[in-house]
């Protein structure tokens, strides 16, 4: 295959307009779960988690993987795998000290199971490869309201407890010692969290989540340290990724998880650049203030 067939695969917009009027409950979709992810990763960042998005991620691929095996609906096996993983961090990692390490365990063992169903299943190729890589090309108008009716549930449940998290995820001994449930909040993070990959396992699959729950967010750090800044523009570059990149998607014949990572990873290197320009503007202007 030459370049010029390879560029035609990636993009090609012949009867782009077309797609496009098809694919509107899709872009919905994205735009809710950029939202969603956005808000998310704030927090993901804040309680240094981003190791956990994976090990959970791993596990509601099996869970994924395991409904398409039987018959069932894949994204309520997915939700079951995820917050099943949540939970058993959430428990585990409160005590332990090598939290690290209980997800190193959970990933592979994960992983490994996700692979045993899968090989086990005998339908459509597409149907695997779309829960490793994505897929959200065909959303229904049911399948939106779903999607958008649990991410609208996670979010609400995410502003109750966003100012006792917020301070439990900054200064956990001080909150503590303040009364705050910081255990209890921890574990219904961890349960948020778990849902949330799942829902963003439908556009960028199993093994690429961190696009949309750690990338956004670790861009908007590289540039501002105002926590509502943060959200903010965590939540822009989450939602910028996810619809840009199933627009993009609609112009090639490859899945959309490599236009959605491929844009948030420009997203953090465009953030990085900005941070270490003015980080090094500060560092000169103070060394001249103290000549």
């Amino acid at each position: 295959m030459d370049l010029e067939s390879i560029l035609q695969s990636v993009f090609n917009f012949e009867n782009y307009g077309e797609l496009l009027l098809l694919v509107q409950n899709s872009l919905w979709a994205g735009a809710v779960l950029g939202l969603l992810g956005g808000l998310v990763g704030t927090f993901v960042m804040k309680r240094d988690l981003a190791f956990a998005v994976h090990g959970i991620s791993e596990l509601s691929f099996a869970g994924a993987a395991f409904a398409l095996l039987i018959g069932t609906d894949v994204v309520f096996g997915s939700l079951v795998g995820s917050v099943a993983a949540a939970l058993l961090l959430g428990l585990m990692g409160v005590r332990a000290r090598d939290k690290n390490s209980i997800i190193g365990v959970i990933m592979p063992f994960g992983l490994g199971l996700g692979i045993l169903f899968l090989s086990l299943y005998e339908g459509r190729a597409a149907n695997k490869f779309g829960l490793l890589t994505g897929q959200i090309v065909s959303v229904d108008t049911v399948q939106l309201q779903v999607l958008a009716g649990t991410a609208v549930a996670v979010m609400a449940a995410l502003c109750v407890i966003w100012r006792p998290l917020s301070f439990a995820s900054v200064d956990p001994e001080l909150a503590e010692a303040r009364g705050v449930p910081v255990r209890s909040l921890a574990l219904v993070f961890m349960v948020l969290l778990g849902v949330s990959v799942a829902l963003s396992i439908q556009i960028v699959g199993a093994l690429l989540v961190l696009a949309l729950l750690i990338t956004p967010a670790a861009a908007a750090l590289r540039v501002t340290s105002s926590p509502r800044l943060v959200v903010l523009l965590s939540v822009v570059f989450a939602v910028s990724a996810t619809v840009g990149g199933i627009l993009l998607a609609l112009g090639g014949r490859i899945p959309i998880s490599p236009y959605v990572t491929t844009l948030s990873f420009l997203i953090y290197v465009v953030c990085r650049v900005i941070g270490s320009i003015r980080a090094k503007r500060g560092l000169n202007g103070r060394v001249m203030r103290t000549a």
